[in-house]
């Protein structure tokens, strides 16, 4: 028995604990439903690809074919990209297919063009059955700036996504189109960021 723990507490404790298994073990009884899911990572706090990024690992560490699509990350180099393509390359398959943030490029019909030929290879990743997880990397962003048509979108995840495929889709402001058609929806919000203290952008934090 813990120090400071009599044992009227520590009778209480274990059976308000047992309480909890039981009802625990009744709600997971009754979650026996599988299936591919849509999941939206949204919101102004930082985390959004970084916990994207995680399930991609996830994934790959049970042995699933991934597939990745950047729509707007360019040509710098991210850890996560030189991992997966450095030590998973079967496992996972990479495309970087924008051009930087939208402020570099200025130029509104190169930005569209990216973002179509991103989806066009999104598409065909997610049609391929063999991929069971297809993370699209800030396509809200391009979704917001209206670079892609959000019905589109929608149609093609409802009537195209095969059963067992989950597709991630990050980026700040997402549609409420696509939260409405999304499994999970989880949003970042911002408490305190280092960027507003003038610490730059750092190697294993941002990229």
């Amino acid at each position: 028995m813990p120090t400071g723990t009599v044992p009227n507490e520590a009778a209480r404790h274990a059976e308000k604990k047992a309480r909890i298994k039981a009802a625990r073990d009744r709600m997971m009884a009754e979650k026996t439903g599988e299936k591919g899911l849509i999941l939206v990572l949204t919101g102004p706090g930082k985390g959004k690809s970084s916990s994207a990024f995680g399930m991609v690992m996830r994934a790959i560490s049970h042995g699933m074919p991934v597939a990745v699509v950047q729509f707007i990350k360019g040509a710098m180099a991210t850890g996560e990209r030189d991992l997966l393509l450095t030590h998973f390359p079967i496992l996972c398959e990479f495309h970087t297919m924008g051009e930087g943030f939208t402020w570099e490029t200025q130029d509104l019909e190169r930005d569209r063009a990216a973002a179509a030929r991103a989806w066009a290879k999104a598409k065909d990743l997610i049609r391929d059955e063999r991929n069971r997880m297809v993370l699209l990397d800030e396509i809200n962003i391009a979704l917001r700036y209206d670079y892609l048509d959000i019905a589109e979108v929608v149609d093609f995840l409802r009537s195209e996504k095969p059963e067992m495929t989950h597709v991630l889709l990050t980026g700040r402001n997402a549609k409420p189109d696509l939260i409405e058609i999304a499994d999970l929806v989880t949003e970042m919000t911002v408490v305190k960021h280092p960027f507003r203290q003038g610490i730059k952008a750092q190697a294993g934090i941002e990229f």
